[in-house]
Order: C-alpha cells, then sequence, then structure tokens
C-alpha cells in the first residue's frame, strides 16, 4: 500500500505496507529519506499526527522516530518537531529484496554459522570458570575499548591465526561489525567519503551512511578492488574472500592498496568477515600486517560462533584508536562484560580454536554436497573459501526475480546479487547462497528445495 502524509504540508509519498509493521514503516520513511523526497531540515508529522494519518498505535510512531534517531536520520527533542538531519542520494538505491521471509521453512541466506553447532558445552564451561575465578571488580564500569583480558587473548590468537599485528592497546572490542563500520564512520567522518568496493554488502553502507558517511563505489575485477581507481581518503575492503563475488584480493593488488595508504595517507578498513575459513590452503593472511599503521583490521565472532553475541574486534592504527575510543564512549553500545570475560576464557582454553577447525571440516563438506547438487549450466564463484558462494545465472536463462519467485514457493529463502551492486545500468546476476545457514539435520532438505527451485525455472 503506498500513501502520503496528510499532516504534513508537502506531499510524501510513502510506499508502506501495513502488514510490514513498525520495521516496514521505518524502512519507508529511510526511503524517502534517501530519495530526496524527504530533505535535510523537513519536519516530520507528530507522532499523533502520522499515527491518525496511518491508522497505526501512537507508540508504534514513536518507537520507529526513536529508531531513526539512533541511525542519525532524524532528530528529535522534546516539544520540538522531529527533524530530518540526513542527506537524501542523487541517485535511487537499487531495489532490495528483503533479506528474510518468515513462512520460509529452508534457508540458504548467506552472513549465518549453523547456529546449531553453537559450541554450548564449551561454553557453559568457560562461563563457569569466569563466574568462579573472575573478581568481583571485573564486572564494574570497563575502558571503553573493551574487557583486557580479552584483548590479550585476542592480540595473541590473531597474531597467530591471521597474521595481525596485533597489540592489547590497539585492539577495541565493538558489538559486531555492524558497530565496528558505525564507529569507523564517525572517526574518520570529518576525512570525507568513505568508500566500499562495488558490489558490496548494502547492510554496512547503510550503517556508515547513518553516521555520517559519505558512500562512494570502487569498481571490482577478478584480482579484487581495482586500487588504480581509488579517490577516497578510506576504503573498506574484503580481501581474504570478497563478499559477495568470492574472489581473493591477488597478490599484487594487496601490495598496491597498503603502498596506497602510506603513500596518499588513506586508510584501509579490512573486513575479515570469515577468514577462519579456508579449504583449498592455509587461510591467507590479513592485509593489516602489510601496514599496521594504515589498516583497520575487523572480526567478529558472527561466522565462528553466533551473531547473536554482538561480539567484534578492531586492531586499530594507533592514529585512530583515541578516536574510535572517544566515539565508542559517546556513540556507541558495547558487549556486555561478561561475554567477553567467557570469549577470552574459550580462547585461552583452545576451546575456540577446536570449535573452529570442527566448523572448517563441516562446512567444507557442506560446500562439496551444494557443488555436487548445482546442475552443470551455473557457474559457482568463491568457493575456496568462506561460509558462502555466489552463483552467476546464465545470461540467456531466468533472472534473480524469477529464481527468488520459484525459491518462494519451495518456502526456500534465497538471496539475490542485485541488491549488493552500488553503481547503477546493466549488472551480472547471480545468487549468495550461504551454506553454512541451514542446521544439520535441515541441510538435505534444504539442498532439495534448492533443486527443486532450479529446476522450476530452468523448464
Amino acid at each position: 500500500m503506498a500513501g502520503s502524509w496528510t499532516s504534513w504540508g508537502g506531499d510524501v509519498h510513502l510506499d508502506w505496507d501495513p502488514a510490514t509493521g513498525r520495521e516496514g514503516l521505518a524502512d519507508a520513511i529511510r526511503d524517502a529519506i534517501r530519495a530526496g523526497r524527504l530533505a535535510r531540515g523537513d519536519a516530520l508529522p507528530s507522532t499523533r499526527a502520522l499515527a491518525g494519518d496511518l491508522g497505526v498505535a501512537r507508540g508504534t510512531v514513536t518507537r520507529v522516530y526513536a529508531d531513526l534517531a539512533a541511525e542519525g536520520y532524524v532528530h528529535t527533542s522534546q516539544g520540538a518537531p522531529t527533524v530530518v538531519v540526513a542527506d537524501g542520494v542523487q541517485q535511487a538505491s537499487p531495489p532490495r529484496t528483503r533479506p528474510r521471509s518468515p513462512e520460509a521453512r529452508w534457508s540458504l541466506l548467506p552472513g549465518h554459522p549453523d547456529l546449531s553447532a553453537f559450541p554450548r558445552a564449551a561454553w557453559l564451561s568457560a562461563t563457569r570458570r569466569v563466574l568462579q575465578h573472575a573478581p568481583a571488580s571485573a564486572f564494574g564500569y570497563v575502558d571503553e575499548r573493551g574487557v583486557a583480558s580479552l584483548r590479550e587473548a585476542l592480540a595473541g590468537y590473531l597474531a597467530r591465526s591471521r597474521g595481525v599485528v596485533a597489540d592489547p592497546e590497539r585492539i577495541v572490542v565493538c558489538a559486531g561489525y555492524a558497530h565496528a563500520i558505525s564507529l569507523l564512520a564517525i572517526a574518520l567522518r570529518e576525512r570525507g567519503e568513505l568508500a566500499f568496493e562495488d558490489p558490496s554488502l548494502w547492510v554496512f553502507r547503510d550503517y556508515a551512511r547513518a553516521a555520517g558517511a559519505r558512500i562512494t563505489g570502487v569498481p571490482v575485477d577478478g584480482a579484487g578492488i581495482r586500487v588504480s581507481e581509488l579517490d577516497s581518503p578510506a576504503v573498506v575492503v574484503t580481501p581474504a574472500h570478497q563478499y559477495p563475488l568470492g574472489m581473493t584480493l591477488a597478490p599484487r593488488r594487496r601490495a598496491e592498496l597498503a603502498r596506497w595508504a602510506v603513500e596518499q595517507g588513506g586508510y584501509v578498513i579490512e573486513d575479515d568477515y570469515d577468514g577462519e575459513f579456508r579449504y583449498d590452503r592455509k587461510p591467507v593472511g590479513a592485509l593489516q600486517a602489510l601496514a599496521p599503521e594504515r589498516v583497520a583490521y575487523a572480526g567478529t565472532a558472527s561466522k565462528t560462533l553466533a551473531p547473536g553475541l554482538r561480539l567484534g574486534w578492531l586492531v586499530l592504527p594507533r592514529t585512530l584508536v583515541e578516536p574510535v575510543r572517544a566515539a565508542m564512549a559517546t556513540h556507541g553500545w558495547r558487549t556486555p562484560v561478561l561475554e567477553q570475560l567467557v570469549l577470552a576464557d574459550l580462547i585461552g582454553s583452545g576451546d575456540y580454536d577446536r570449535h573452529v577447525r570442527r566448523c572448517r571440516a563441516a562446512y567444507r563438506a557442506r560446500r562439496d554436497r551444494l557443488l555436487a547438487a548445482l546442475p552443470g549450466y551455473l557457474t559457482p564463484h568463491g568457493i575456496s573459501a568462506g561460509v558462502q558462494l555466489l552463483l552467476t545465472l546464465p545470461e540467456d536463462g531466468p533472472g534473480e526475480a524469477e529464481v527468488l519467485a520459484s525459491a518462494k514457493r519451495q518456502s526456500l529463502a534465497l538471496q539475490g546479487l542485485g541488491p549488493h551492486w552500488i553503481s547503477q545500468g546493466e549488472h551480472p546476476q547471480g545468487l549468495v547462497l550461504g551454506y553454512a545457514t541451514p542446521a544439520e539435520h535441515a541441510f538435505s532438505a534444504t539442498l532439495a528445495a534448492l533443486g527443486q527451485t532450479l529446476a522450476d525455472v530452468s523448464r
């Protein structure tokens, strides 16, 4: 359903389906701001007026405005109108498919580990040890950078597993990568625009934009990001396993990117989202080691353990430690102390490494089963690493929309490649298949649903 706000002075078109509820209403207002239908300085209707226009509870609108204020889209003040403070984009964002279908029985959505593999026994044992031995002072207010014992554990783990030049004093514990990119966008905001690989995951571009960054894209080819086309003071890259295309940044490009950062005084944000999972050889080392004072390394436990833990970390150049710490103190929420202490114990006991090794073997077996189930006319990419692969669709065959519609009929949640592009125009079409997502007992049935989906559209 599309509507307009009758209580507002202008005629603002609002694409909102009441069935999507509060989340959908927030998305509709965000889209109106991004598309320029609502400009910086425009006053939104009062919560009472908008609730009356749309036929929803006033509390729903109040919560939507609060969410948008927290994301940096609007400013709210008691007794004053809610005002837009974010700028729209020059071009409308590409259409975005909803990443989750509530009624889907099966899922190959990327970005998730097998949650049924969470190491409950090891986590419980670590929690007991922490509660038995941690002093009472450990549960008080801590340094904005995070619990010292976790920063020390991470420094050792990242140095031996990813080759990161890690010092506990340069590590900041954050609440997942979304939080990390928001903090970095705030810290780098005064330097100008922030570049992302094109394509890249739109969610994190949105977080950076909401934090005040101006976003631009840099093309990617078979060797990774085209460094020669980089013309921004900072760039976000996924060098170990480019998301979503799947290639590893070529050695010459790694050296070129590090050299660019040093010579131009730029910053590189290295999103090492699934660097632990490499299947054809030893995991490629982190880019950060080539230029520790110009590369901010970001990692999380979201793929190795569970995204719901909201555990992430940044290894920062010395010049960014205080700006990020200040952003954390004034703008950020933090991971609870207990979870930080438990992860530190899990790493120190060796249970974390053992869990990662088990998952690496399990995900490799899943990848092999998925590849064996794919029809020969489809081409998989990025199969040597990670927890997802890209399946490109032939130009003369069904497009993403047809495949996604077929998947919906099979009660299968899939993600298309389309929403990831920054640049406008024609792009290759494909599917990003997260083969780590299903529980182990559901993996065979999920593959069967995918097979039926592809068979239906191939007819």
